[in-house]
C-alpha cells in the first residue's frame, strides 16, 4: 500500500509563488497528479505527469503558471506555483495510480492513492 505525505502550501500574497510535495512511501507507483478542492466546489484536476514524464496535463486554468514534477528516485512529486490568484485557494491533494505508468487522466477514480491535502491560500 503506498502512502503518500504532502507538505509545502501556505499563505501568500496574489502574485506570489508557493510549492508543494508529496513523499511516497511503502512502494512504487506510476502516474501522479495534483487536484484541488476549494469551500463548496467539486475536487478538480490541476496537473498530471506519466511515471517518465513523457505525458503532462494541465488544467487551462493553471496552464504557464504551474508546473508538476517529480523525482522517481526520491519518490516525491512536486508542483510549484507561480503568480497565484486569490481564485487558486483551495485544499491540494497529491494522487497516484499504482500500475498505470503512461496513461494519463483527469478523472479521480484513475487514480488509487491520495495525500492528506494541503491548504494553499491566496490573499488579494
Amino acid at each position: 500500500q503506498v502512502r503518500l505525505v504532502q507538505s509545502g502550501g501556505g499563505l501568500v500574497q496574489a502574485g506570489g509563488s508557493l510549492s508543494v510535495s508529496c513523499l511516497a512511501s511503502g512502494g512504487t507507483f506510476g502516474t501522479s497528479a495534483w487536484f484541488r478542492q476549494a469551500p463548496g466546489k467539486e475536487r478538480e484536476f490541476v496537473a498530471g505527469m506519466n511515471w517518465n514524464g513523457a505525458n503532462i496535463d494541465y488544467a487551462y486554468s493553471v496552464k504557464g503558471r504551474f508546473n508538476i514534477s517529480r523525482d522517481n528516485a526520491a519518490k516525491t512529486i512536486y508542483l510549484q506555483m507561480n503568480s497565484l490568484k486569490p481564485e487558486d485557494t483551495a485544499v491540494y491533494y497529491c494522487a497516484a495510480a499504482k500500475y498505470r505508468l503512461m496513461e494519463l487522466r483527469r478523472t479521480r477514480d484513475f487514480y488509487d492513492f491520495w495525500g492528506q491535502g494541503t491548504q494553499v491560500t491566496v490573499s488579494s
